[in-house]
């Protein structure tokens, strides 16, 4: 049986003559791949390579009737191309002039209502296959760990950017994603203005070390954070207000 070397804190001249590609668990790796910024500098400083990998499987956590996602993953989709954005079970229709507004072209969605898991996947898979599409968002509550690793080897296969939305309570399983987030709203303090939500951001796992804590991200960008305001300014129209509340993108979820 082959035994495995231990190099101790003590042997750091040994540690020098590792290979600059081969990854050292005290910090964070260099991404094999391409990445996409994410369009926060927080954010990429935390993730391998400074931003979203292109070609692997990225894992979105939430609670229940929570859908933080649209903030996270605007920013990069929208400087991703000019390709297809496909969306798969999208629970909610996402608000046309916050995406317009943040820089990302309508035309470019396309939105798959697939309601069964298995058609789901399927969707998800060959749009990964596709070659104008630039990235796949999927909310796939119920996939097992073989089909996540499917939707992974289509992305890797393909040089695609592929995020999958989850339930809190998967976080327990095991994920062939290379980098898994938890995502969770939290609302603003007696102490602090209205309008001031701000979006914890845990990384479950990534290539290098635990972060101990969450990344506090402002829930909305700015300068939808100002639309919004601006819509509920006294003289407009009750349903401008409405509009904004009833999409997901704009809307701040909460637990139920």
């Amino acid at each position: 049986m082959a035994s495995v070397a231990r190099i101790s804190s003590s042997d750091s001249s040994d540690l020098q003559g590792i290979h600059a590609d081969v990854w050292h668990a005290h910090a964070l790796a260099s991404a094999p791949q391409a990445v996409q910024p994410t369009g926060d500098a927080r954010l990429d400083a935390q993730l391998p390579g400074g931003g979203w990998p292109v070609g692997a499987l990225i894992e979105l956590l939430q609670p229940a009737g929570v859908h933080s996602e649209w903030r996270l993953l605007l920013p990069a989709l929208a400087r991703s191309g000019q390709g297809p954005v496909v969306l798969v079970g999208a629970p909610q229709l996402p608000f046309v002039p916050a995406l317009a507004a943040q820089g990302l072209a309508v035309a470019r969605l396309v939105w798959v209502t697939a309601q069964a898991a298995t058609a789901r996947l399927w969707a998800a898979e060959q749009a990964l296959r596709c070659a104008e599409v630039d990235a796949v968002l999927a909310w796939l509550p119920q996939a097992r760990g073989d089909q996540l690793r499917r939707l992974q080897m289509a992305a890797a296969d393909h040089h695609k950017l592929l995020f999958v939305m989850r339930a809190q309570q998967t976080q327990a399983d095991a994920s062939p994603a290379l980098l898994r987030l938890q995502l969770v709203p939290q609302a603003p303090t007696q102490a602090q203005a209205a309008g001031s939500d701000t979006l914890a951001v845990h990384i479950l796992k990534r290539r290098g070390p635990p972060l101990a804590e969450p990344l506090v991200l402002q829930a909305r960008p700015a300068r939808l954070a100002v639309w919004l305001a601006a819509s509920q300014l006294p003289g407009q129209p009750p349903a401008a207000t409405q509009e904004a509340h009833d999409h997901a993108l704009d809307r701040i979820a909460v637990a139920a």
